[in-house]
C-alpha cells in the first residue's frame, strides 16, 4: 500500500475513534490529535516531544521544522510507522531515527531534500516500506550511498526522480547505475622538504624496506633516504661521494646493493653494498672512455641479467649498454654515437625488449633487442625537439609521455607497429613528464621552469590524461624527476628540483560520497 493509502487509514482510524485519547504515560501536544497508539501533528512549529513511549504510529504534516537532528525519536521507541510528509525541512542528520528498532513504514515523501546522510538507516533492522518520493534529490556523488544501498536492504524503496544534475533531471533514481559514478577522488598535499636540490630521484627497496636515492650535483652526492617510524617523517641514511652526478641508480640483487652514480666530470662509478649493515663503496670506473657527459641512466634486464644504460650527450662519447659480467658491469655495446643523447627508456613492446632514445639532433629512436644487441627498429613520428621520454601501461596498451621543452609535450600510443599521436599538452619550459601508477590512479606529471607543475589522470573511459589538480604550495622549482613510494601504510610522491629543494607530497584519497 502506498504513503497516501496508509496516512488515509490513520486518519480515518483518527475520526471513527470520536474523542481523542490521552496517553496516561504522556500528554498530546496541542498541535496534534491523538488515539491509543498514533499521533497526528499538522502545522506544529517545532517536533513535539509530550508522547507517551509506548505510542505506535506519528504523522507530522506541514510542520515548521528546518532539520531532523540526531536521536529526534529516542522518547518514542516503540514507533512502527513514521510520516513525515509535505515540510519544508531540507538537513537530517545521520542517526536522526536512532532508537527506533521497531519501525516498519518510514514516509520522507514530498519534502525538500536534496540529499541524505549516509547513516541514515542505521539500526533500522525492521524497515518494510521507505517512501522517499517528491524530493528534489541532486543525483551526485551524495546519492551513491542510497542507490548502493537499495538493493541490499529487504525493504521496498520508493525513490522519486532526480531534481539535478541537469542531464540526470528527471530520471528515476532506480534507474541509475552507481558504476557510472565517481566519487573516489585524491589529492597531494604537501609533506617534508629535503634541503638540497636533485636532478634525479630514484625509489627502491631493501632489505623489505622502501628507499629513496637523490642525484644532487650541487651537494655533490647520492643522498639515500629511508622512512623513521619514530619520527613519522624520512631521514639520511646514507650518502655517496659524486661530484657533478646526474643520476644515481639502484639495482638490489639479493642482499646486494648497486649505485651506478652517472658524473658529467670525474668519470662514472658503481658502488656496492655486499651486505645489511655494510657502508656503499665506489666498486667500479664505468667506460670511462665512452661516457664522457653522462645525462641519464636506465636500468633493464636483457636475456635475464641486469643491464644498464647510459645516454651521453657529448659529440665525442656515445650511450653505452653496460651489463653485468662478474662482479662488475662493462660495456656491451655503444649506440646511437655523435647523437648527443638526452635521455633513455627501456619498455616492452610484443613481448620484447627494446629501448628509446632522446637526443638533440633527431626524433626519438627506438631499438629493439635482437640477436643479443639492440638493432634500430624505427624512430617516432611528429615528434621533433624531443627531451625525454617515459612510458606506461594501461588497459593493455603502451603509451608515451614525451617531454619538449618548446612547444606542446606528447601523449602516443603504440599501435603495434609504431607510436601514434593521441594527445598534446601545453609545456612551455617543461623538463620531465612523467607517469606514475599510484595505487588505482595512472597519473602523469608535467613539470615546468615557467609555471605550477600540473598533475594529470588517465581517465580509463576517454583513455586521454586530464588535469588533476596542480603541485603546491610550495612551488616547484625547475622540477627535473618525480618519483613514489609506499611506506607505513601512506604514499609519498618526492620531486627533484634543479633550482630548488626536493619536495615530498603525501597523496589522500577522498570520497566524495561521504
Amino acid at each position: 500500500m502506498g504513503g497516501a493509502g496508509i496516512f488515509l487509514l490513520l486518519l480515518l482510524a483518527e475520526v471513527g475513534a470520536g474523542v481523542a485519547w490521552r496517553p496516561p504515560k504522556g500528554k498530546c501536544p496541542l498541535s496534534c490529535s491523538c488515539s491509543k497508539d498514533s499521533a497526528l501533528c499538522e502545522g506544529s512549529p517545532d517536533l513535539p516531544e509530550s508522547f507517551s513511549p509506548s505510542l505506535l504510529s506519528l504523522s507530522l504534516v506541514r510542520t515548521e521544522v528546518t532539520q531532523l537532528k540526531a536521536g529526534s525519536f529516542l522518547r518514542v521507541p516503540s514507533l512502527h510507522l513514521l510520516l513525515f510528509t509535505f515540510n519544508s525541512f531540507s538537513v537530517i542528520e545521520d542517526d536522526a531515527f536512532a532508537g527506533l528498532s521497531h519501525l516498519q513504514y518510514l514516509s520522507l515523501a514530498n519534502n525538500h531534500l536534496e540529499t541524505l546522510p549516509r547513516f541514515l538507516f542505521r539500526g533500522l533492522e525492521t524497515l518494510t516500506h521507505v517512501d522517499l518520493r517528491g524530493n528534489p534529490f541532486q543525483c551526485d556523488c551524495r546519492v551513491l550511498w542510497l542507490l548502493q544501498w537499495m538493493p541490499s536492504v529487504n525493504a521496498s524503496v520508493g525513490t522519486g526522480a532526480c531534481a539535478g544534475p541537469t542531464v540526470l533531471a528527471h530520471v528515476q533514481l532506480r534507474h541509475l547505475d552507481p558504476k557510472t559514478f565517481k566519487c573516489r577522488a585524491i589529492e597531494l598535499s604537501w609533506f617534508q622538504t629535503v634541503g638540497e636540490s636533485a636532478l634525479g630521484v630514484e625509489p627502491f627497496s631493501y632489505q623489505g624496506e622502501p628507499h629513496i636515492v637523490l642525484a644532487q650535483p650541487f651537494a655533490g652526492r647520492c643522498l639515500i633516504l629511508s622512512w623513521d617510524y619514530g619520527l613519522q617523517r624520512f631521514r639520511l641514511e646514507e650518502e655517496l661521494s659524486a661530484p657533478s652526478v646526474v643520476s644515481c641508480k639502484p639495482l638490489v640483487l639479493g642482499l646486494r646493493l648497486f649505485v651506478l652514480a652517472a658524473r658529467l666530470w670525474g668519470g662514472s662509478q658503481l658502488w656496492a653494498r655486499p651486505g645489511p649493515g655494510l657502508r656503499l663503496a665506489p666498486t667500479q670506473a664505468l667506460a670511462p672512455k665512452r661516457l664522457l657527459r653522462p645525462n641519464d641512466a636506465e636500468l633493464l634486464w636483457l636475456d635475464g641479467q641486469p643491464c644498464f644504460v647510459v645516454a651521453d650527450a657529448s659529440k665525442a662519447g656515445s650511450t653505452t649498454l653496460l651489463c653485468r659480467d662478474g662482479p662488475g658491469f662493462y660495456p656491451r655495446q655503444s649506440l646511437h654515437a655523435w647523437h648527443r643523447d638526452t635521455d633513455a627508456e627501456a619498455l616492452e613492446l610484443d613481448g620484447r625488449p627494446h629501448l628509446l632514445l632522446a637526443s638533440a639532433s633527431q626524433r626519438p629512436v627506438l631499438f629493439h633487442w635482437f640477436g643479443g644487441r639492440f638493432e634500430r627498429r624505427t624512430d617516432i613520428p611528429e615528434a621533433e625537439d624531443v627531451y625525454a621520454t617515459r612510458h606506461f601501461q594501461a588497459s593493455g596498451d603502451v603509451f608515451l609521455c614525451l617531454t619538449r621543452y618548446i612547444g606542446d609535450s606528447l601523449v602516443m600510443r603504440w599501435d603495434g607497429s609504431m607510436f601514434r599521436l593521441l594527445q598534446q599538452l601545453p609545456s612551455r619550459g617543461a623538463h620531465v613528464f612523467q607517469p606514475l601508477l599510484i595505487a588505482r590512479d595512472q597519473l602523469a606529471i608535467l613539470g615546468s621552469d615557467f609555471a605550477f607543475s600540473q598533475v594529470l589522470r588517465l581517465e580509463p573511459d576517454k583513455g586521454v590524461l586530464e588535469p588533476l589538480q596542480e603541485l603546491g604550495p610550495p612551488a616547484l622549482v625547475a622540477p627535473r624527476a618525480f618519483a613514489h613510494i609506499t611506506t607505513a601504510g601512506r604514499r609519498f610522491l618526492f620531486a627533484a628540483c634543479f633550482k630548488g629543494p626536493t619536495q615530498i607530497y603525501q597523496l589522500h584519497e577522498l570520497d566524495l560520497s561521504a
